[in-house]
């Protein structure tokens, strides 16, 4: 009888020692596999992904769950990235996302048309 849990998994018995709603701690964030394998899936099979590109990216995944938000969006990529140190590459990005928007707005002008 001693092989019995004291509480069901994820601590619902009351001590979840985190105040995350019974959530394990090691539960509450992404792990580095788990963002290489999300991130995968978006490049060709042959291309590698920074060690650097996980970090912020999970960066900005613990900020997302420090402030209950569901998104990941460009502004908590950009804070986890200055949070790393790479600032001179907010600025870049900052200008190829503007771009990158009037370019998708003028195409979506001319989906109306079709």
């Amino acid at each position: 009888m001693s092989d019995a849990p004291a509480s069901p998994p994820g601590g619902g018995g009351g001590g979840d020692g985190g105040g995350f709603g019974g959530v394990r701690e090691q539960d509450r964030f992404l792990h580095i596999a788990n963002i290489s394998s999300i991130m995968k899936k978006a490049i060709l099979a042959n291309d590698k992904i920074a060690k650097d590109a996980k970090e912020t990216l999970r960066e900005a995944s613990d900020k997302c769950q420090r402030e209950k938000l569901k998104t990941i969006n460009i502004d908590e990529l950009l804070w986890a990235m200055a949070t790393l140190g790479f600032q001179e590459h907010i600025e870049p990005l900052k200008v190829y996302l503007q771009k990158y928007r009037e370019v998708h707005a003028h195409l979506a002008m001319w989906d109306f048309f079709i």
